[in-house]
């Protein structure tokens, strides 16, 4: 039987989720803003990564929704909007989801799930996230420009979604604790915010010492924070989370050495903050070192860092500097 996937805020990552699932064989439904409607139904979808991965969904195959009504009878509705709409669509989503309902949110940020699970009370609420960035390129292009995995809850309800993955060769991983994961994905998102202030690709960002040390700080202060709060980490990449401050410290001939798979992703791949800061949008700084400020406070450690940053982030969206060199980022940190 045909799996039914609704795509809840088909932006940049819901796009290329729901190219991915079609690709498997689900029936999928985007519900976006008009303009995206627009742009699908002129272009259709077409998915790729660095890998070489390019598949193209025709218009007449895709179901685009603007009404969120369109999201009832689902087997499944993967949340993707941004963490400050994450209420609103709640909301909006409980008068048509039912208690055979499983909801994924796939946002970045801690405690998404959460709020969803306390609107939505009848269904399966399920965290989860994505470890890739994926760039809009225009005419329906979204491309996975960096490595990772989409991350989900283990859960008997929804135990197939994973094969629909395999056409598209996404990788796909079950956890037992997403709460960890996420805390372990949050550190590498704190380079979202030194890449959209550079202005340069994510390869070039961070083949600069400077920008790496910048990260590297954020990184200390989280995991300060992490430590006392007593929330384990795991390894989402080939460094253990505790030594990714040191490794981004090193000479610049010496990173590429030891972390070239920290390396290995498109050229022109960038941040989804770039990209908002790009657009207009408001920018998900909050949610990512927002949460080190606020996890900080809790337990009495110190994270200036992330708050300079979320200010320099906050001033850039009302059309601030977006051009920092390494040596500027590093300086205002350092104060």
């Amino acid at each position: 039987m045909t799996v039914t996937v609704g795509i809840v805020g088909a932006g940049s990552i819901g796009c290329y989720v729901g190219g991915a699932l079609q690709m498997g064989g689900a029936e999928v439904h985007l519900l976006a803003r008009p303009r995206m409607v627009d742009e699908l139904k002129d272009h259709g979808l077409t998915v790729s990564d660095f890998r070489g991965l390019h598949h193209h969904c025709p218009p007449q195959s895709l179901h685009l929704h603007t009404d969120v009504a369109a999201m009832a009878g689902l087997d499944c509705l993967i949340v993707t909007v941004k963490s400050a709409d994450t209420d609103v669509v709640a909301a909006q989503l409980a008068p048509h989801v039912g208690a055979d309902t499983v909801v994924i949110s796939l946002q970045n940020g801690i405690d998404n799930a959460s709020r969803l699970s306390a609107a939505l009370p009848q269904c399966c609420v399920l965290p989860g996230m994505i470890a890739f960035n994926v760039l809009q390129r225009g005419q329906g292009v979204f491309h996975a420009g960096t490595d990772g995995a989409i991350m989900v809850e283990r859960s008997a309800r929804i135990g197939h979604i994973d094969t629909l993955f395999a056409a598209s060769a996404t990788p796909f991983e079950w956890h037992s604790d997403m709460r960890s994961v996420q805390w372990s994905k949050l550190l590498l998102n704190l380079n979202n915010p030194i890449n959209a202030l550079s202005g340069l690709p994510l390869k070039e960002e961070l083949s600069q010492r400077h920008y790496r040390r910048c990260l590297a700080r954020l990184q200390r202060e989280a995991l300060a924070a992490i430590r006392q709060a007593g929330i384990p980490l795991q390894r989402l990449t080939a460094v253990p989370p505790r030594w990714l401050p040191r490794v981004l410290d090193t000479p610049d001939w010496l990173f590429t050495k030891i972390a070239q798979p920290m390396l290995a992703m498109d050229p022109l791949a960038r941040s989804s903050m770039w990209e908002d800061l790009e657009r207009g949008r408001r920018t998900e700084i909050d949610w990512l070192n927002g949460e080190v400020v606020r996890l900080a406070a809790q337990h009495g450690t110190q994270a200036s860092a992330n708050s300079r940053v979320l200010d320099l982030v906050k001033k850039a969206e009302q059309g601030g500097r977006r051009d920092y060199s390494g040596e500027e980022l590093w300086a205002l940190l350092s104060d």
